[in-house]
């Protein structure tokens, strides 16, 4: 491991830099992992001193240097003091340290990178065409082949995990974007990421779209047409996939430990029970990219900012997955 996370700062108009330190402060001791935060230097020393957190934060001069905490400054000039929610400003920094994040772990210099909320909507007023994080990172990767993962547990410890068929698309257009290969994908990738985080198993669940799984087609035939022959098929490849399941009863069989991970059909049928089990604690993971991204899954939360209130739960579980998944990485590039 080369021991450094890189973590783009997102919007600085939301929780995003508060999260992030108090995260850093709190994991500082855990291991002799350096954090490399991208976004703008001076706001971000400003909120460290307001938050009256102890920890020296470094102008970035390269990957040799001694310390734990550095910042790579891309604002070109300071920002205002008192930004506006979901300024113009605010959303061009959040882009440039998204990219700069991504071209930082595409390169290799970077064991993961963690990154903050950002919010899409002011990002696509400030003129750029956005989708979201997931979806950027993988352009700009070069792959189309990713996932997005939620994963957290509940207060008795127990792990949710969720991989998603479809992302971030309405849901009247659901069931013609839903295609074998997209659910193909999905579970691919979700007994992969069961590899990846070294547990015995890869056991997957998958949901089916309608209501009971369609009840033998009598409100929808997904599952019998597109759903059904894809779990199939992946069977006779070896997997250990179950499905078409309903979609109101599976979540609680995965919480019980039947299952390792569930294929969700679409973003709400899988994100409502993960945030209703884990909702601070929760943790966006792309898997199919080249290098390793987690984040918090929340969003900006413009109405707690600048409050000194915000809950890191979610951020550092973040990177202690990034962690995790860096240090599993590494060893089974040993043992090849």
């Amino acid at each position: 491991m080369k021991n450094w996370i890189g973590i783009p700062l997102g919007d600085v108009t939301g929780v995003g830099p508060e999260v992030t330190l108090k995260a850093i402060v709190a994991e500082a001791s855990a291991d002799e992992t350096k954090y490399l935060l991208l976004g703008d230097e001076a706001g971000t020393r400003h909120l460290l001193h307001s938050l009256k957190l102890d920890l020296p934060l470094e102008k970035f001069s390269g990957y040799h240097a001694a310390g734990k905490l550095f910042i790579a400054n891309l604002s070109a000039e300071p920002l205002p003091e008192k930004l506006p929610a979901g300024s113009p400003l605010a959303a061009n920094l959040a882009v440039a340290a998204l990219r700069e994040g991504g071209q930082r772990g595409q390169r290799g210099e970077l064991d993961a990178i963690v990154t903050a909320p950002v919010n899409k909507e002011s990002i696509i007023r400030a003129g750029h065409q956005f989708v979201g994080q997931t979806e950027f990172l993988s352009e700009l990767a070069g792959t189309k082949r990713t996932a997005m993962m939620l994963l957290g547990t509940d207060e008795r410890g127990r792990w949710l995990r969720v991989a998603l068929a479809t992302v971030h698309i309405s849901i009247k257009s659901v069931p013609a974007k839903l295609t074998a290969e997209k659910i193909t994908l999905a579970i691919e990738l979700a007994a992969q990421a069961c590899r990846d985080l070294g547990l015995p198993r890869a056991k997957i669940a998958v949901a089916g779209l309608n209501p009971h799984a369609g009840e033998g087609g009598e409100f929808g035939d997904e599952e019998i047409t597109t759903i059904g022959p894809v779990v199939q098929a992946l069977q006779k490849r070896g997997f250990d996939v179950a499905g078409p399941l309903s979609g109101d009863t599976v979540f609680h069989y995965a919480l019980k430990g039947e299952f390792d991970a569930v294929v969700a059909m679409y973003h709400d049928q899988g994100l409502a029970p993960l945030k209703a089990v884990a909702f601070d604690s929760g943790i966006n993971w792309t898997l199919g990219l080249p290098f390793i991204r987690t984040s918090p899954d929340h969003g900006t939360a413009y109405d707690i900012a600048g409050k000194g209130i915000a809950n890191p739960g979610s951020m550092i579980a973040a990177i202690r997955l990034a962690k995790q998944l860096a240090k599993n990485r590494s060893a089974q590039k040993i043992i090849v």
